[in-house]
């Protein structure tokens, strides 16, 4: 069971975030394996899921009036 937490984001901050996630992104898929297995490309993939679900949550998250 996954804990979640509440926050509340002007625009700019979201925007960061947003921004952030995508460079997270970019670094998983130009991360270079030597010896890739399936056991690392199933890692890469779940780590993928991890950050376009984290992703779509920023981008439907309220933001807070400023």
């Amino acid at each position: 069971m996954s804990e979640s937490i509440t926050l509340e984001l002007t625009k700019d901050q979201k925007e960061i975030l947003l921004k952030g996630l995508r460079f997270v992104r970019s670094s998983i898929m130009l991360d270079i394996n030597d010896l890739p297995t399936n056991e690392s490309e199933d890692e890469r993939r779940a780590n993928l899921r991890q950050v376009t679900e984290l992703a779509g949550h920023v981008i439907r998250a309220p933001v807070m009036a400023h």
